[in-house]
Protein backbone atom coordinates (compact mmCIF):
# COMPACT_ATOMS: atom_id res chain seq x y z
CA UNK A 1 0.00 0.00 0.00
CA UNK A 2 1.17 3.30 -0.56
CA UNK A 3 2.03 5.82 2.01
CA UNK A 4 -0.57 8.42 1.34
CA UNK A 5 -2.94 6.30 -0.48
CA UNK A 6 -6.90 7.89 0.54
CA UNK A 7 -5.39 11.01 1.96
CA UNK A 8 -6.28 14.75 0.53
CA UNK A 9 -2.88 16.95 0.62
CA UNK A 10 -3.89 20.86 0.43
CA UNK A 11 -0.14 22.50 -1.03
CA UNK A 12 0.48 25.76 -1.22
CA UNK A 13 2.72 27.65 -3.53
CA UNK A 14 3.02 24.42 -5.45
CA UNK A 15 3.03 25.40 -9.21
CA UNK A 16 6.50 24.73 -9.72
CA UNK A 17 9.91 24.58 -7.70
CA UNK A 18 9.93 22.49 -3.91
CA UNK A 19 6.24 22.69 -3.54
CA UNK A 20 5.37 21.13 -6.96
CA UNK A 21 8.47 18.37 -5.90
CA UNK A 22 6.26 17.76 -2.77
CA UNK A 23 2.81 17.77 -4.81
CA UNK A 24 4.31 15.12 -7.52
CA UNK A 25 6.03 12.88 -4.54
CA UNK A 26 2.67 12.52 -2.25
CA UNK A 27 0.71 11.77 -5.91
CA UNK A 28 2.84 9.09 -6.00
CA UNK A 29 2.15 7.74 -2.66
CA UNK A 30 -1.53 8.06 -3.49
CA UNK A 31 -2.67 11.07 -2.33
CA UNK A 32 -4.96 13.32 -3.79
CA UNK A 33 -3.89 16.66 -4.00
CA UNK A 34 -5.38 20.40 -3.61
CA UNK A 35 -2.64 22.93 -4.66
CA UNK A 36 -2.41 26.59 -4.66
CA UNK A 37 -0.41 29.51 -6.56
CA UNK A 38 -1.45 33.07 -7.62
CA UNK A 39 -3.09 31.97 -10.43
CA UNK A 40 -4.61 28.35 -11.52
CA UNK A 41 -1.72 26.03 -13.37
CA UNK A 42 -2.83 23.65 -15.58
CA UNK A 43 0.02 22.18 -16.90
CA UNK A 44 1.01 21.15 -13.40
CA UNK A 45 -2.60 19.77 -12.57
CA UNK A 46 -2.28 17.41 -15.65
CA UNK A 47 0.98 16.14 -14.34
CA UNK A 48 0.09 15.44 -11.16
CA UNK A 49 -3.19 13.82 -12.59
CA UNK A 50 -1.43 11.56 -14.85
CA UNK A 51 -0.18 9.88 -11.40
CA UNK A 52 -3.76 8.36 -11.19
CA UNK A 53 -4.98 10.97 -8.61
CA UNK A 54 -7.33 13.51 -7.97
CA UNK A 55 -5.70 16.96 -8.66
CA UNK A 56 -7.27 20.48 -9.01
CA UNK A 57 -5.20 23.78 -8.95
CA UNK A 58 -6.41 27.22 -7.22
CA UNK A 59 -5.80 30.42 -7.32
CA UNK A 60 -5.09 32.08 -4.08
CA UNK A 61 -3.46 34.96 -2.71
CA UNK A 62 -1.95 33.04 0.37
CA UNK A 63 -1.89 36.10 2.67
CA UNK A 64 -5.61 37.72 2.48
CA UNK A 65 -7.46 35.56 5.17
CA UNK A 66 -11.02 36.41 3.56
CA UNK A 67 -9.96 34.63 0.65
CA UNK A 68 -8.32 31.50 2.10
CA UNK A 69 -11.16 30.59 4.34
CA UNK A 70 -13.12 30.69 1.19
CA UNK A 71 -10.67 28.74 -0.48
CA UNK A 72 -10.42 25.99 2.32
CA UNK A 73 -14.37 25.32 2.36
CA UNK A 74 -13.92 24.87 -1.61
CA UNK A 75 -11.41 22.20 -1.35
CA UNK A 76 -13.35 20.45 1.67
CA UNK A 77 -16.26 20.43 -0.65
CA UNK A 78 -14.21 19.36 -3.62
CA UNK A 79 -12.15 16.83 -2.16
CA UNK A 80 -14.54 15.76 1.06
CA UNK A 81 -11.62 16.11 3.34
CA UNK A 82 -8.20 17.76 4.38
CA UNK A 83 -5.82 15.72 5.86
CA UNK A 84 -2.56 17.05 5.29
CA UNK A 85 -1.52 21.00 5.10
CA UNK A 86 1.59 22.46 2.98
CA UNK A 87 2.78 26.04 3.98
CA UNK A 88 5.30 26.11 1.11
CA UNK A 89 3.83 29.80 0.14
CA UNK A 90 6.64 32.29 -0.09
CA UNK A 91 8.82 34.79 -1.68
CA UNK A 92 11.99 36.85 -0.74
CA UNK A 93 12.96 40.23 -0.98
CA UNK A 94 16.16 41.02 0.69
CA UNK A 95 18.37 43.79 1.46
CA UNK A 96 20.08 45.08 4.54
CA UNK A 97 18.22 46.49 7.58
CA UNK A 98 19.55 49.80 6.94
CA UNK A 99 18.10 49.85 3.26
CA UNK A 100 15.08 47.52 3.87
CA UNK A 101 11.51 49.44 3.17
CA UNK A 102 8.52 48.74 5.24
CA UNK A 103 7.25 47.73 2.18
CA UNK A 104 9.51 44.48 2.23
CA UNK A 105 9.12 44.07 5.31
CA UNK A 106 5.51 43.79 5.35
CA UNK A 107 5.37 41.44 1.74
CA UNK A 108 7.29 39.21 3.37
CA UNK A 109 6.21 38.10 7.00
CA UNK A 110 2.62 38.43 4.80
CA UNK A 111 3.56 36.15 2.29
CA UNK A 112 5.57 33.79 3.94
CA UNK A 113 4.23 34.06 7.76
CA UNK A 114 0.34 35.54 7.96
CA UNK A 115 -1.02 32.88 5.22
CA UNK A 116 0.55 30.09 7.23
CA UNK A 117 -1.74 31.18 10.17
CA UNK A 118 -4.90 31.48 7.19
CA UNK A 119 -4.43 27.84 6.25
CA UNK A 120 -4.31 26.41 9.65
CA UNK A 121 -6.75 28.51 10.76
CA UNK A 122 -8.87 27.37 8.27
CA UNK A 123 -7.63 23.88 7.90
CA UNK A 124 -7.76 22.91 11.86
CA UNK A 125 -11.64 22.65 12.25
CA UNK A 126 -11.70 20.18 9.10
CA UNK A 127 -8.79 18.00 10.96
CA UNK A 128 -10.61 17.99 14.18
CA UNK A 129 -13.61 16.55 12.93
CA UNK A 130 -11.60 14.33 11.42
CA UNK A 131 -9.62 13.62 14.42
CA UNK A 132 -6.49 13.96 12.29
CA UNK A 133 -4.09 15.55 10.33
CA UNK A 134 -0.50 16.43 9.56
CA UNK A 135 0.72 20.10 9.03
CA UNK A 136 3.87 20.73 7.91
CA UNK A 137 5.16 24.49 7.36
CA UNK A 138 8.38 25.08 4.79
CA UNK A 139 11.06 26.88 7.11
CA UNK A 140 15.00 27.56 6.15
CA UNK A 141 18.01 27.18 7.75
CA UNK A 142 17.85 30.86 8.15
CA UNK A 143 15.08 30.60 9.86
CA UNK A 144 16.79 28.34 12.43
CA UNK A 145 20.75 30.72 12.37
CA UNK A 146 19.46 33.79 10.51
CA UNK A 147 21.44 35.62 7.29
CA UNK A 148 22.62 38.85 7.03
CA UNK A 149 20.98 40.49 4.50
CA UNK A 150 17.82 38.51 4.56
CA UNK A 151 16.27 39.61 8.34
CA UNK A 152 13.00 39.66 6.86
CA UNK A 153 12.52 36.15 5.13
CA UNK A 154 14.66 35.10 8.17
CA UNK A 155 12.15 36.05 10.60
CA UNK A 156 9.19 34.90 8.88
CA UNK A 157 11.08 31.21 8.62
CA UNK A 158 11.53 31.44 12.10
CA UNK A 159 8.09 32.51 13.03
CA UNK A 160 6.68 29.07 10.96
CA UNK A 161 8.70 27.35 12.93
CA UNK A 162 7.41 28.53 15.75
CA UNK A 163 4.30 28.18 14.58
CA UNK A 164 4.74 24.51 14.06
CA UNK A 165 6.06 23.94 17.81
CA UNK A 166 3.02 26.18 18.99
CA UNK A 167 0.16 24.17 17.44
CA UNK A 168 1.66 20.82 17.75
CA UNK A 169 1.27 21.93 21.33
CA UNK A 170 -2.28 23.06 20.84
CA UNK A 171 -3.54 20.48 18.40
CA UNK A 172 -1.84 17.11 19.90
CA UNK A 173 -4.84 16.29 21.94
CA UNK A 174 -6.99 16.89 18.70
CA UNK A 175 -4.50 14.39 16.79
CA UNK A 176 -3.14 16.46 14.56
CA UNK A 177 0.49 16.74 14.18
CA UNK A 178 2.80 20.00 13.16
CA UNK A 179 5.82 19.99 12.04
CA UNK A 180 8.83 21.95 10.20
CA UNK A 181 11.15 21.52 7.29
CA UNK A 182 14.45 23.73 7.06
CA UNK A 183 15.57 23.50 3.48
CA UNK A 184 19.77 24.50 3.17
CA UNK A 185 21.15 25.14 -0.02
CA UNK A 186 19.02 23.18 -2.66
CA UNK A 187 18.86 23.23 -6.26
CA UNK A 188 16.66 25.66 -7.91
CA UNK A 189 15.85 27.31 -10.95
CA UNK A 190 17.05 30.39 -7.62
CA UNK A 191 19.90 28.99 -7.03
CA UNK A 192 21.07 27.82 -10.33
CA UNK A 193 21.37 31.76 -11.48
CA UNK A 194 24.10 32.17 -8.82
CA UNK A 195 27.51 32.63 -9.99
CA UNK A 196 29.09 29.35 -10.27
CA UNK A 197 31.77 30.72 -7.77
CA UNK A 198 28.97 31.38 -5.18
CA UNK A 199 27.34 27.97 -5.95
CA UNK A 200 31.07 25.71 -5.18
CA UNK A 201 31.67 28.37 -2.23
CA UNK A 202 28.35 27.24 -1.02
CA UNK A 203 28.42 23.39 -1.28
CA UNK A 204 32.16 23.55 0.44
CA UNK A 205 30.30 24.48 3.30
CA UNK A 206 28.40 21.57 2.90
CA UNK A 207 29.90 18.36 4.77
CA UNK A 208 28.13 16.15 1.72
CA UNK A 209 29.66 18.71 -0.82
CA UNK A 210 26.69 19.01 -3.30
CA UNK A 211 23.27 21.11 -3.11
CA UNK A 212 20.13 19.51 -2.21
CA UNK A 213 17.26 18.42 -4.54
CA UNK A 214 13.77 19.48 -4.45
CA UNK A 215 13.08 15.57 -4.20
CA UNK A 216 15.05 15.67 -0.75
CA UNK A 217 12.86 17.98 0.40
CA UNK A 218 9.82 15.97 -0.92
CA UNK A 219 11.00 12.55 0.87
CA UNK A 220 11.06 14.31 4.08
CA UNK A 221 7.92 15.79 3.47
CA UNK A 222 6.33 12.52 2.62
CA UNK A 223 7.44 11.46 5.83
CA UNK A 224 6.17 14.01 7.84
CA UNK A 225 2.80 13.61 6.19
CA UNK A 226 2.35 9.58 6.37
CA UNK A 227 1.77 7.41 8.96
CA UNK A 228 5.91 6.45 9.55
CA UNK A 229 5.71 9.75 11.58
CA UNK A 230 2.38 9.74 13.92
CA UNK A 231 4.71 9.98 17.25
CA UNK A 232 6.47 13.30 15.56
CA UNK A 233 5.42 16.58 16.22
CA UNK A 234 6.63 19.90 16.72
CA UNK A 235 9.90 19.39 15.39
CA UNK A 236 12.36 21.29 12.94
CA UNK A 237 14.04 18.97 10.64
CA UNK A 238 17.12 20.38 8.56
CA UNK A 239 17.45 18.99 5.24
CA UNK A 240 20.70 20.49 4.63
CA UNK A 241 23.81 18.11 4.03
CA UNK A 242 24.92 18.91 7.34
CA UNK A 243 25.41 22.39 7.05
CA UNK A 244 24.51 23.69 10.08
CA UNK A 245 25.26 21.02 12.52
Amino acid sequence: MKLLEGKTALITGAARGIGKAIALKFAAEGANIAFTDLAVNEETQAEIAALGVKAKSYASNAADFAETEALVAQVKADFGGIDILVNNAGITKDGLMLRMTEQQWDAVIAVNLKSAFNFIHACVPVMMRQRGGSIINMASVVGVHGNAGQANYAASKAGLIALAKSIGQEMGPKGIRANAIAPGFIDTAMTQALPEDVRKEWCNKIPLRRGGTVEDIANCATFLASDMSSYISGQVIQVDGGMNM
